[in-house]
């Protein structure tokens, strides 16, 4: 793990093979400023090439997984400034982390904090969870990807009221809509506990085939059916010349536990 002390993330590795990162802005309700993401995305990097590590959590404190972006911060920004540094860009980093990424989501989700949950691969929330978009009761539209993902996860009829209307929706509309993969039973710290455990039982497979299924599903909403099955399939058969598909198989086949080399 790192033994870097960050200022507004904490780190830990709670399980063999998992990443906890915990948002820590809880008097802002971790409110998703540059010096946060820059932070986030640092930990992350450095997270995913440590060899360690084979899955991620990533959660809030307090009330809040995040409420949103730092609107002080973003108040009196101009268009050119906005433009010219590609603002919200960097935000866009954490998809590009190769292993799994859980957001094991409690309280508002809110903004770019459902942006953030959005860019996850997995997604578990709390009973209490609440998420929404509500960009627009502040003049502007989502920044960060809400628009795009949220479509390609509820569906655009439902996309355009949450845009459109700036509701927020509960964890059991979430979950009936496909946008989390379930909710967690009521309990401190249970959904965090839920998702370490997910988390854990992913580091336990071979990496190499969990990074290859994380690409070939995110091909699914990236490509064509056609192109899709394609990068499915050479992935696939790219397997055949790990060590690890030999091993998986031949454990299989001899009915014991496959030993990993992750190679």
């Amino acid at each position: 793990m790192s033994t870097k002390n960050y200022e507004y993330i904490l780190t830990s590795k709670p399980a063999e093979g998992v990443a906890l990162i915990t948002l820590n802005r809880p008097k802002a309700l971790n409110a998703l400023s540059t010096p946060l993401f820059t932070e986030l995305n640092e930990a992350l990097a450095e997270l995913d090439a440590d060899d360690s590590v084979g899955a991620f959590v990533l959660t809030g404190s307090g009330r809040a997984f995040a409420a949103g972006a730092d609107i002080k911060e973003m108040k009196d920004k101009t268009y050119n400034e906005v433009y010219q540094n590609r603002f919200l860009e960097d935000w866009g980093k954490l998809t590009s982390v190769r292993k799994p990424i859980i957001a094991a989501v409690n309280g508002f989700a809110l903004g770019g904090g459902c942006e953030l949950a959005l860019m996850c691969d997995i997604i578990l929330a709390a009973p209490t969870a609440t998420f929404g978009q509500p960009e627009i009761n502040l003049g502007v539209i989502p920044g960060g990807g809400g628009t795009q993902r949220l479509a390609r996860a509820i569906g655009k009829s439902r996309t355009m009221e949450i845009t459109l209307t700036g509701r927020n929706f509960s964890a059991a509309e979430a979950a009936a809509w496909g946008m989390v993969s379930r909710v967690v039973p009521e309990g401190e710290g249970k959904v965090v506990e839920e998702a370490v455990a997910m988390a854990q039982t992913i580091a336990s497979k071979g990496r190499l085939a969990v990074q290859a299924g994380k690409d070939a599903v995110n091909a699914a909403y990236e490509q064509t059916l056609r192109e899709g099955l394609n990068t499915e399939r050479r992935l696939f058969h790219g397997l055949f010349a790990t060590q690890d598909q030999k091993e998986g198989m031949a454990a299989f086949a001899e009915k014991r536990k496959a030993v990993w080399k992750h190679a």
